[in-house]
């Protein structure tokens, strides 16, 4: 059993350990996907106490609980964590804790663990129904062809933020919806909803197209995974980040085919849906508008080709070790231990992992959308994640 050192011993550990401790290679690349080990296949826990109506809770655990936990190569990990710290630590809260892990030699796996198991509590997540299992799904960043000006091939806009929509921060009037904010236009002197995804693609945005890309399907997916890379017909690859959305509710695209009867829950993947639109051309738009959520873009220097998109929180995203998660449930920055298993497969896929990202149709205290990177193994594995998983979050201890 894992047994937490007093903070000052474990203090004094690390940095004798991070003075002793051989080097090690560490990198940000993506990590191989764990080997196989079947009997550690996450299972439901026993049922917990059911939570307050809509209340979102937090069960103390111990590292012992965290089904693959000292398997894990927490040194992938720990770029991540330093990422999330230069947020997290101008928090109270989280201040101490990450001022100790500047002194962690990034190469001391020792060391590492011993701050996350000191320093951190365990936390299992419970839904408000009580259940303590949720979706895992996953993302990308994908790679599209373009160019600057509309012509050939390249005949699909990529459009910035409209002059015209107006942004309304709801907590200036109302503090209780911090976070929450509307879209909208001004029509005389109301403010009305801003135009839906059918709307956007009937009208005349004329001017407020940023590029222009040679493959509609790839476009919406783009929106989808949120941000992704462009190479232009010049030769030059930018970032497209997203910049803001149209105000409309997320709608999946796939429960739609599903409740039309068009595709089973297994085919349902992002390769079964680009399947599906290949054999109905006629029928592409008509899907596409099932969603009125419509995502803008802006454009972003690619410095790095190594270096992820930054996610919500600000920061670049780490292949396999970023996640987004309902910021509304779950804390943003925090680590999170993650129990699930590989795409389309029972293989386990347990890691440390960093709530670094948010997304439309992300909602829910169990619900996480994994980042597998760029290229085309990430596209393949993310189009086919849909698992069911369980999750932690690990909080600072008190130090004093």
């Amino acid at each position: 059993m894992i047994r937490p050192l007093g903070a000052a011993t474990a203090l004094a550990v690390l940095l004798a350990g991070c003075a002793t401790a051989p080097p090690q290679a560490v990198t940000q690349s993506p990590q191989p996907l764990p080997a196989a080990q079947p009997q550690a296949t996450p299972q439901p826990l026993p049922p917990a106490a059911p939570a307050p109506a809509n209340k979102t809770t937090f069960v103390p655990a111990t590292f012992a609980d965290l089904p693959g936990w000292a398997r894990d190569d927490v040194r992938a990990a720990w770029p991540a964590f330093m990422s999330s710290c230069s947020v997290l630590g101008k928090r109270a809260d989280w201040k101490e804790s990450c001022s100790i892990a500047r002194t962690v030699n990034a190469g001391a796996e020792r060391a590492i663990r011993l701050f996350f198991e000191t320093f951190l509590q365990p936390q299992r997540v419970i839904a408000p129904d009580g259940s303590d299992t949720g979706l895992v799904t996953g993302y990308y960043e994908p790679l599209l062809r373009g160019t600057r000006k509309q012509g050939g091939v390249y005949q699909t806009p990529l459009y910035k933020v409209p002059d015209d929509m107006l942004t309304i921060d709801l907590a200036s009037v109302y503090p209780e919806l911090k976070g929450k904010r509307l879209r909208g236009r001004l029509q005389g002197r109301k403010v009305v909803p801003y135009a839906s995804r059918a709307e956007i693609a009937r009208a005349d945005f004329k001017g407020k197209e940023l590029l222009w890309v040679d493959d509609p399907v790839e476009a919406f997916f783009l929106e989808v995974q949120g941000s992704g890379r462009v190479q232009l017909d010049t030769g030059e690859t930018v970032r497209v980040a997203y910049a803001d959305q149209n105000g409309q509710p997320y709608q999946s695209i796939g429960k739609w085919l599903i409740a039309q009867g068009e595709l089973t829950a297994d085919q349902a993947s992002a390769q079964g849906i680009k399947a599906w639109i290949a054999g109905h051309p006629t029928r592409r738009q008509e899907l596409f508008n099932v969603n009125p959520s419509y995502v803008f873009f802006r454009e972003e220097k690619l410095p790095d080709p190594n270096v992820g998109p930054k996610g919500s929180l600000g920061v670049p995203l780490t292949p396999q070790r970023s996640v987004a998660v309902d910021t509304s449930q779950i804390p943003a920055g925090a680590p999170l231990f993650l129990s699930t298993t590989q795409a389309a497969s029972d293989i386990p896929l347990q890691r440390l992992v960093m709530a670094q990202d948010t997304g439309g149709a992300i909602k829910g205290a169990i619900r996480v959308d994994f980042f597998f990177g760029f290229g085309t193994e990430a596209a393949e594995n993310a189009g086919r994640m849909k698992q069911p998983g369980q999750v932690w979050v690990l909080l600072p201890r008190p130090t004093r």
